[in-house]
């Protein structure tokens, strides 16, 4: 098919496709702010931000929250869109996915957000009334948008690209350096070769990814990306983050996740420990020699981390901890847990928490805590499996004291505040994998899976779900990179690495909801690898920072003039 005729049978053309999609951000800021500035008006006392309003307005603040995600998602996907003409490789079906995203989010925008299946912000939650929202649908590229974006016609031509694209890493140009790509063709490689063969066994059984494949991703520097390179790292960015956590998290999500405790450990201790601390932990790190695990949540807090209750008190030249821990991650097989315990009995809130480097020796399924005053019992869960879970209990457990990270009590909320832009960014880019791993079942199930003497994916309804994952796909992708990048340069990108987080999150449940539903009775059964993608994806929206509590610290950063 000509240009020509796909522009005829889309209705928009490619040449003007990202001036209009400029026009329709300007567009839906606009509106935007004039949300934002309502909902203010709601839970503002006296200037300042009302807790109570809040949370009596929850509904319309994280919908705030929602709307500014869509706007900057479209905003990342204009400027994607400029980047690709500008390297002259801007084909057909990133046209088609510019427009289609548009279309959809712009209708979505003036007829209702889902920030899951049943709650729909629409825009009266958002105090915009009708004339608010002609001023933005009567805008000739939002109008355009509206009418001829996500059309039956374009979804139809999109699905025809998609499977002409076999064997292609992603549907559509991701827009990524000769490096970065070259980086996701290895991780790729690596993955199909050494983890998709194996994931379903891994998780129906239960079982650890094997220490030999961690040893292979440690010779691979997984573990040393961004670490710097003095530190016997390899001095990358977060972007190079993305495509590694991406690309194994597509293979199965807990080798995706093994890099995020190293993430998360390097950052603590880069931004937070002494020089010895660092010269000591950060290179054992890099190599995969030691590793670490996060041990932050408590049974009767989950994100209120000012409630922390485990104890350390300094005894001699160690602190002694008590207390109890829950959903901790690989906990078993690591050498050393960042944990974060309340020094300060008499200081309730964040002020008594440090961080500790807490040392222990690896244990085994027969003898997990071969360490005196810790034990823990497994969590059994649906999905996530890999590296396993765990409750833990502290007694008298002894950290050296040297371990205090920073050497000085008090700042371990603090210091774990500096990891979290990090750590959603990543869980963003295992966000995407999860959902390219889905797209790709569904994909293939549609073109092999033969009904009424046809492919399924020759039916609209099937082929939709495959469009429309693609496209959500690539407008998460591009949202998370550009979290990303903004970490690189140094910029504060706490509001972008949420966002991030929030949608991924979103579409990789819908990315695998609608692959299973594909499969149809098969997606139900265990032995098809989509009902583990399912499993997976679904954890995506509870850890680090369930959807409700992301949307919510997005909105009070934005209702504090955060965007």
């Amino acid at each position: 098919m000509s240009m020509a005729a796909h522009d005829t049978a889309t209705g928009l053309a490619k040449d003007n496709l990202i001036d209009l999609a400029h026009q329709a951000v300007d567009a839906a800021g606009v509106l935007y702010h004039k949300a934002r500035t309502r909902i203010a008006e709601q839970v503002t006392d006296a200037g300042r931000l009302s807790a109570a309003a809040l949370e009596a307005e929850q509904h319309a603040v994280h919908g705030l929250a929602w709307f500014a995600t869509y706007v900057e998602a479209l905003r990342q996907m204009a400027t994607y869109a400029e980047r690709l003409q500008d390297q002259g490789r801007f084909g057909e079906i990133e046209a088609l996915i510019i427009q289609i995203a548009f279309g959809e989010y712009l209708n979505q925008m003036a007829g209702g957000i889902p920030m899951n299946q049943t709650e729909i912000v629409r825009p009266y939650d958002l105090g915009l009334d009708e004339a608010d929202m002609r001023a933005m649908t009567a805008t000739p590229a939002v109008a355009v948008f509206l009418r001829q974006g996500n059309t039956r016609d374009a979804r139809a031509r999109m699905c025809d690209l998609i499977e002409e694209q076999d064997g292609a890493s992603t549907i559509g140009n991701a827009a990524l350096d000769e490096t970065l790509e070259q980086m996701r063709e290895e991780m790729r490689r690596f993955s199909d070769e050494k983890v998709v063969p194996n994931a379903q066994t891994w998780h129906l059984q239960n079982d650890y990814i094997p220490l030999e494949l961690i040893e292979e991703l440690a010779s691979l520097g997984v573990f040393a990306l961004t670490l710097p390179e003095e530190s016997g790292g390899l001095g990358l960015g977060k972007e190079s983050m993305c495509v590694v956590s991406e690309e194994l998290s597509r293979g199965y999500i807990a080798v995706g996740s093994l890099g995020t405790r190293a993430e998360i450990a390097a950052e603590l201790i880069i931004g937070g420990g002494t020089a010895e601390q660092q010269e000591k932990w950060l290179p054992l790190i890099a190599s995969g020699e030691v590793l670490p695990t996060a041990v932050f949540t408590e049974p009767n807090t989950g994100s209120d981390l000012a409630s922390l209750r485990t104890r350390a008190v300094l005894d001699g030249d160690v602190y002694r901890v008590t207390g109890n821990k829950t959903w901790i991650t690989h906990p078993v097989r690591a050498d050393v847990m960042t944990l974060l315990a309340r020094t300060d009995p008499d200081e309730k809130g964040y002020r008594g928490l440090s961080m500790f480097l807490a040392e222990k020796p690896r244990g085994n399924d027969a003898d997990p805590f071969p360490a005196q005053g810790m034990s823990g019992g497994e969590i059994e869960v649906l999905g996530y499996r890999g590296m396993k879970e765990f409750e833990i209990a502290f007694d008298d457990f002894e950290v050296k004291a040297e371990n205090l990270l920073g050497g000085v009590e008090g700042q371990g909320f603090k210091q774990l505040m500096q990891t979290f832009e990090s750590a959603r960014i990543q869980t963003a880019a295992r966000a995407i994998g999860v959902a390219q791993n889905a797209l790709e079942l569904g994909l293939a199930y549609g073109r092999d899976r033969v009904q009424f003497a046809k492919p399924i994916i020759s039916f609209p309804r099937v082929a939709d779900k495959i469009v429309m994952s693609a496209v959500e796909i690539m407008v998460a992708r591009q949202l998370t990179y550009f979290a990303a990048r903004q970490k690189d340069e140094g910029r504060r990108c706490d509001l972008e690495a949420g966002m991030a987080k929030l949608l991924g999150a979103r579409v990789a449940w819908a990315a695998a909801d609608n692959a299973l539903q594909i499969h149809g009775g098969n997606g139900f059964s265990l032995e098809f690898p989509v009902s583990r993608v399912l499993c997976d994806a679904r954890i995506l929206n509870i850890f680090e920072g369930a959807g409700e509590i992301q949307a919510q610290v997005i909105a009070r950063r934005l209702l504090e003039g955060g965007n």
